[in-house]
């Protein structure tokens, strides 16, 4: 849930009374109508899609370098034992709904007609050993001219080397170092309340686009490949891993965690927000709380397989509708960093939005056509956004349940 920007003001605290989610579908449905009952404008209603994508790509580079760096940095050393199970679940459950996101995205892949124009302007690598010195040469960047120049590779291995750095810094560094990440989400908090307005405009300019009302059949059918994934992670792909760690029957744990934590997450569209409702839910559940204590703050940072969902399944629509030959290999590594990118995409709606220019520059793609892609995210972003944070948020209890009962197993056997 977005935070106000001033309560002082008077308009600010009349639209804050608005649930951010409906000042979007109003946005999206004012952009409709105008482009049904003025479809003329070419400058004035478009100039507002226009100026928040500008704005989004101003401050999506530093976004990802401070996100990921305060996120590394503020790991404490000497972690307790029995979260290292429950990290490793977090780590594969992502690396896993990645992978199956890419199978869906080739299964039932989706196009961006808005975005087709520019595929003439790319010059996409060929094959994996081309994906990884391009890789390589970007990554060995200065990283004032990466954020300069929106050099996701380099900003993102620059922030994960500075974090493993601050690691070893005093206190008052990382206090210093998360101080800055909140103020950067702070403004970008800002950027995404023009959404509203963002979306209007975007969705005017799409359907006055050549193609016309045709185009957001594209977005329907990415929302349902979206959504559809998203499912059969909470449904399947969870079960699965649950089943595996704790050799029970799964769904009452899982449907658990649904009724209980994926509801509110789903409306409040914070994992943060539902850190309460995950934590009373736990101490329902009767797990250890040195454990859930950690677990769940923690997962709320880095358990994001709803956000790698997201990464690789706009980035592929944007690679399908540029007409990009890219082979398998090439498309996993894509997942590798869609995971690392997702443990750094909390704490901002729509974070995992700002993180699809660096999967896109993998193959070549633009920061211009991602960030148009990211635009369409915010259309979509109604039932995208809070699917994202009630899968990522009920996960978290699930698999922290999972593994203390797994413990609680053994521990039971020593006994014996």
């Amino acid at each position: 849930m977005l935070e106000p920007i001033n309560p002082r003001f008077p308009l600010t605290n009349s639209l804050n009374k608005i649930p951010f989610i409906l000042q979007i579908v109003i946005g999206l449905i004012i952009g409709i109508l105008l482009a049904v009952v003025y479809p003329y404008d070419k400058s004035v209603i478009p100039t507002f899609g226009t100026l928040f994508v500008k704005a989004l790509k101003s401050v999506a580079p530093i976004l990802v370098f401070v996100l990921v760096s305060a996120a590394i940095a503020r790991h404490r050393q000497g972690s307790k034992t029995n979260m290292k199970p429950i990290i490793a679940i977090y780590l594969i459950s992502m690396l896993c709904s990645s992978t199956l996101a890419l199978i869906m995205s080739y299964a039932f892949p989706s196009n961006f007609q808005v975005l087709a124009q520019a595929s003439d302007e790319l010059n996409p690598p060929q094959g994996i050993s081309e994906v990884l010195m391009n890789f390589i040469n970007q990554a060995i960047d200065n990283p004032f001219t990466a954020v300069m120049n929106a050099n996701y590779i380099a900003i993102l291995l620059w922030a994960i080397a500075l974090g493993l750095m601050f690691r070893a810094a005093g206190d008052t560094t990382k206090r210093v170092l998360e101080d800055i990440s909140q103020s950067v989400s702070g403004v970008v908090r800002i950027v995404i309340r023009f959404a509203p307005l963002g979306v209007m405009g975007l969705v005017y300019s799409s359907c006055t686009a050549e193609g016309g009302f045709s185009n957001l059949l594209g977005y329907l059918h990415v929302i349902c490949v979206l959504l559809g994934t998203m499912l059969l992670i909470a449904f399947g792909l969870n079960a699965l891993i649950v089943f595996i760690v704790t050799r029970e029957n799964p769904y009452p744990l899982i449907f658990t965690t649904i009724t209980r934590s994926a509801v509110t997450a789903f409306f409040t569209r914070s994992s943060a927000a539902n850190l309460p409702v995950n934590l009373a839910l736990c101490e329902e559940l009767k797990l250890p709380r040195d454990t859930y204590s950690i677990s769940i703050p923690l997962g709320s940072t880095i358990n994001m397989s709803g956000a790698g969902v997201t990464i690789v399944i706009m980035t592929m629509a944007a690679v399908h509708t540029m007409g990009i030959e890219t082979d398998f290999a090439s498309a996993l590594l894509m997942c590798i960093v869609s995971v690392l990118c997702a443990c750094g995409a909390s704490g901002v709606a729509g974070g995992s939005l700002m993180l699809i220019p660096l999967s896109c520059s993998i193959f070549g793609i633009g920061n211009d056509i991602a960030m148009q892609v990211v635009g369409i995210g915010f259309i979509i972003g109604v039932l995208q956004d809070s699917t994202e944070t009630a899968l990522n948020s009920s996960s978290d209890v699930l698999f922290t349940a999972a593994a203390c009962r797994r413990a609680q197993k053994k521990a039971a056997a020593a006994k014996v």
